[in-house]
């Protein structure tokens, strides 16, 4: 697993736009904003949603601050997923700051 930044992350996908970006965050957090194309699956859930991670795919784990998304990473990781992970550092309120100020900040 890996920390990139919201503008790294934001390169990733202009570069690559078939790289994965997963939300862990709840429910009324991703309807709150995300990031276009990202695929919402709560982190409650990625145990059960191991097989949807394929090894050859590319993958940026996302929250609000990059807690949540870096504890994931590290469990799939674990898990033996063998994809290229990263963390989303600062999560999407580093993501609002840097990126997309269209998403709205919560607490």
């Amino acid at each position: 697993m890996e920390e990139k930044s919201a503008k790294e992350v934001n390169e990733m996908i202009k570069a690559n736009p078939i790289v994965k970006i997963v939300d862990v965050r709840e429910q009324w957090e991703y309807d709150r904003g995300h990031i276009e194309n990202s695929t919402h699956i709560p982190m409650g859930q990625i145990p059960s949603s191991i097989e949807l991670f394929s090894d050859t795919n590319e993958y940026v784990i996302v929250c609000h601050h990059g807690i949540r998304s870096r504890t994931v990473a590290l469990y799939l990781e674990q898990k033996g997923v063998k994809a290229n992970l990263y963390n989303l550092s600062g999560g999407m309120e580093q993501w609002s700051d840097d990126v997309d100020s269209s998403i709205k900040k919560y607490k």
